[in-house]
């Protein structure tokens, strides 16, 4: 959600532990954090600035060789990392099993609203990673199994929501949508625990 550690949206950690999310599920959870805003993508000239390689290419492969890992690699995140949720499974279907996204920009059509121009760089490179583009292209992918996607929330991004899910739904692709009450753009929310339930069932 920020660079580096701050929690100006509340602190994912802390909410697992509050709800024994880790225990409850049998999960080994990772927050990993960018010296840069998050938005889980590679910047086309900036070697220094590779956000999506760092996590497939060096916190993966570290977490997986020291800790007792679930088979099925699953994402969960809001807003910004609630896209790149979206994004990574889309981009690497074979890699990820599940994503849940609560409260995210998935309609957003061009880089610059909320710190997102320096991180994708160009129009050019922020295709690869748009929501809405990457549902056209990959629908084979999340029509193999069962609901691999969902949305969870009335939030800032409701609107957007209520678009994507139109999106979904003209190509067929199945997913998940949980409206539930008017929550707070945060961590904290109380939306966490029903993403657990629903990554890991």
């Amino acid at each position: 959600m920020e660079a580096g550690e701050g929690t100006r949206w509340g602190d994912a950690f802390a909410e697992i532990k509050k709800h024994d999310l880790h225990n409850k599920h049998n999960a080994v959870c990772v927050f990993p954090t960018f010296a840069d805003l998050p938005w889980y993508a590679d910047h086309p000239e900036n070697p220094q600035l590779q956000q999506e390689a760092y996590l497939l290419h060096d916190v993966l492969p570290l977490v997986e060789k020291n800790y007792p890992v679930r088979e099925e690699r699953l994402l969960v995140g809001f807003s910004k990392s609630g896209w790149g949720a979206w994004s990574l499974l889309m981009r690497h279907p074979d890699l990820f099993h599940r994503a849940a996204a609560f409260d995210a920009p998935m309609m957003m059509d061009a880089p610059g609203k909320y710190g997102s121009g320096p991180i994708f760089g160009t129009v050019e490179n922020f295709r690869n990673y748009q929501i809405s583009s990457l549902l056209q292209e990959r629908p084979v992918e999340l029509k193999k199994t069962p609901s691999r996607l969902i949305l969870i929330g009335q939030g800032n991004f409701h609107a957007e929501h209520e678009r994507i899910q139109q999106q979904l739904e003209s190509a067929m692709i199945p997913f998940t949508f949980i409206a539930g009450p008017i929550r707070e753009h945060s961590w904290h929310s109380d939306w966490l625990p029903e993403a657990f339930e629903w990554l890991t069932k």
